[in-house]
C-alpha cells in the first residue's frame, strides 16, 4: 500500500493567515503558549489549524546545542510521566543542514536550561539530544536511522525514551537517563540554526499521553480514559471523534457507515451516531455483562456478543437484533469469545476454552454443535470470515509469538499469515477483501499469549495474501480493548480503534 506523505507545502498559504505574534500565555492547541526561548531571537510565531489538526512553527536562532539554545517554542507545563507523540516535516526546502523540528522537554525558558529533545534535523540526522545541567554542554545519542517523520519522547521517572520512524515503519529506541524535576515544560519546537532566518515546521497528529501508573498486565482493570480515533488508510491522518475519562472498547463500523458499537468496562453496548457524536445504550437483556468480543453480521441486520455468564463458565456467546432486544444463547458454556459471522449469515466463529486449550471454533448462528477448528498446542484466537466467505483468518502463538493465520471454513489449510519479530494480534479484514489491519504488540513489553492494555501497539495494514511488506498506520498506546473486532469502515478507506490516557476518570 503507497501511503501519501503530508503536504505541508498546502498549508503554506492558510497558515500565514493564522500566524500570531510571539506570546508567553496565549493557548495553542493543547499546549499553554508559545515564545522564543534565548536572548534576542528573531520572533518565531506559532498557530494551531483545528481543520487540520496541525501546528505551523516558524522559528529562527543559531542552534540548539552547545551551553545555550535559541528557538521557538511551543509548551505546556506537565508533572509526572507522559508520552509525547507527533509527525513531524519541515516546511520548504532546507537553508541549513542543522535545523531542528521535534519534541523539547526543559527545566525552564531559559537559554541555557537542562533538557531533553528528540529531533530530526534539516539533512535527514535523527538524534536524542540533552543538557543535563545548565550551561552544560548538549550531548548527543545519534539514532541508527534518519529522516525520522515520526517522533514519540516518554518519560519514565528520570529515564527519557525516544522513538523514532519513517512513517509506515516500526521504531527506532534510544533511551537517556536525566533529572529534569518532576514539572517540567514539554512542547513542540523549531530551530533554524541560523540566526537571520526563519525555519517552518509542520506538526500533525500531536498528542500529550498521560500513562498507566504501574505494569499493565492481563488483569490489570481498565481505568484510564479513552479515545475513539479514526486512521486514514491513504494518508495517515488521525481524527479523534470521541473522548471520555473512563473505558470504551472496541468499535465496530456499522456497515451503513453511520454508526460505531462499542462497549465500556461495564459491560454496556453502545451505538455512537457519527453525526452527532453521541451514545445511546443498546439494550441486551439478560446479556449485561458485554466485553470487547462483539461482531456485527455481514448484512448489517444482527449482533453477535459475549457475556460473562458465572454459572455457564465465563463468557458466552448470545446474537441480538443490531437495534438491541432479547438475546439468543448461542454456546452452550463458557468461556466463548464471538469474533465472526460467516459473509450468509448462518455460523458463528469463536475463541473457546475446552479442557485447557484455547481453539477456533464454529457453530450455527442459531445455536447447535460446535465444530473445532483448531487444535494446536497454545492459544488460536481472533478467527474472522473473509467477506468472500473462503477464509477464515485467527491469530495463533502456536510457531513461538503470536502471528497472524488463515484457514478454510472446515478447518482444513492452516497456513501462517505474518512472520515477524513482533506479537501481531485479531486480524480484520477490509470490506473490499484486499487488506487485513490488525494490533501489534512488542515482544519486550508482552509476552506472546496475553494482550494487556496500556501498552505501545502499532495497528498494521498488510494485503491479504500476507505477501508485502506490513505498514504501520498508527503508533498508539493501548492493547486491549483498542482493536479486537472489525473496524473498517464500509469503503475501506479508514480504521477505527481506541488509544488511552489518563483523563482523570474513574
Amino acid at each position: 500500500m503507497k501511503m501519501k506523505p503530508t503536504n505541508a507545502l498546502q498549508l503554506l498559504t492558510v497558515a500565514a493567515l493564522f500566524f500570531t505574534s510571539p506570546a508567553f500565555s496565549q493557548s495553542i492547541g493543547i499546549f499553554d503558549g508559545h515564545s522564543d526561548v534565548g536572548t534576542n531571537v528573531k520572533p518565531g510565531s506559532a498557530t494551531f489549524i483545528p481543520e487540520a489538526g496541525q501546528y505551523v512553527i516558524t522559528g529562527a536562532g543559531y542552534n540548539v546545542w552547545a551551553d545555550h539554545d535559541e528557538f521557538q517554542y511551543v509548551y505546556k507545563k506537565i508533572k509526572g510521566d507522559f508520552i509525547l507523540y507527533t509527525r513531524a516535516e519541515f516546511l520548504g526546502t532546507w537553508v541549513n543542514y542543522h535545523r531542528k523540528v521535534g519534541w523539547m522537554v526543559r527545566q525552564s525558558l531559559d537559554g541555557n536550561s537542562p533538557h531533553i529533545n528528540a529531533v530530526e534535523h534539516g539533512d535527514g540526522l535523527t538524534s536524542l539530544q540533552f543538557r543535563p545541567t545548565a550551561g552544560a554542554q548538549t550531548q548527543e545519542h545519534k539514532l541508527k536511522m534518519t529522516h525520522a517523520n515520526i517522533l514519540q519522547l516518554e518519560r519514565k521517572g528520570n529515564q527519557y525514551i525516544m522513538r523514532a520512524a519513517i512513517y509506515g515503519d516500526t521504531f527506532v529506541t534510544d533511551t537517556a537517563t536525566l533529572d529534569l524535576g518532576d514539572e517540567v515544560y514539554v512542547g513542540l519546537f523549531v530551530g533554524s540554526h541560523n540566526a537571520d532566518v526563519l525555519e517552518t515546521g509542520v506538526f500533525s497528529n500531536v498528542s500529550i499521553t498521560s500513562p498507566y501508573k504501574g505494569e499493565s498486565n492481563q488483569q490489570t482493570q481498565m481505568t484510564l480514559g479513552s479515545n475513539l480515533q479514526i486512521v486514514d488508510v491513504a494518508s495517515g491522518h488521525l481524527e479523534t471523534v470521541y473522548k471520555v475519562p473512563y473505558s470504551i472498547q472496541a468499535p465496530n463500523w456499522t456497515p451503513d457507515g453511520k454508526s460505531f458499537i462499542f462497549n465500556d468496562a461495564k459491560g454496556t453496548l453502545y451505538n455512537f451516531d457519527i453525526a452527532t457524536r453521541s451514545p445511546m445504550a443498546i439494550h441486551t437483556g439478560i446479556a449485561d455483562h458485554n466485553n470487547n468480543d462483539h461482531v456485527i453480521s455481514f448484512d448489517g441486520k444482527m449482533l453477535g456478543l459475549s457475556s460473562f455468564v458465572k454459572e455457564l463458565g465465563g463468557s458466552i456467546s448470545y446474537t441480538i437484533p443490531i437495534g438491541g432486544g432479547q438475546p439468543t444463547q448461542i454456546t452452550p458454556k463458557g468461556p466463548s469469545y464471538t469474533h465472526g459471522w460467516s459473509p450468509d449469515g448462518k455460523d458463528l466463529v469463536f475463541c473457546g476454552e475446552r479442557n485447557g486449550e484455547f481453539d477456533v471454533y464454529k457453530i450455527p448462528a442459531t445455536g447447535g454443535k460446535e465444530i473445532r477448528l483448531t487444535d494446536a498446542k497454545g492459544l488460536d484466537d481472533g478467527p474472522e470470515y473473509t467477506p468472500d466467505g473462503q477464509y477464515i483468518y485467527f491469530n495463533s502463538v502456536r510457531s513461538g509469538l503470536m502471528q497472524i493465520w488463515r484457514m478454510k471454513p472446515d478447518g482444513s489449510q492452516q497456513e501462517q499469515i505474518t512472520n515477524d519479530n513482533y506479537d501481531n494480534w485479531f486480524a480484520h479484514i477490509s470490506p473490499d477483501g484486499k487488506w487485513i489491519a490488525y494490533i501489534t504488540f512488542l515482544p519486550e513489553e508482552t509476552p506472546a499469549g496475553i494482550h494487556p492494555p496500556y501498552k505501545h501497539c502499532y495497528i498494521r495494514v498488510l494485503p491479504l495474501d500476507g505477501k508485502g511488506t506490513p505498514k504501520v498506520l498508527a503508533y498508539i498506546y493501548g492493547g486491549q480493548g483498542s482493536m479486537n473486532t472489525p473496524s473498517w469502515s464500509p469503503d475501506s478507506k479508514k480504521i477505527a480503534f481506541i488509544s488511552n490516557t489518563d483523563m482523570g476518570g474513574n
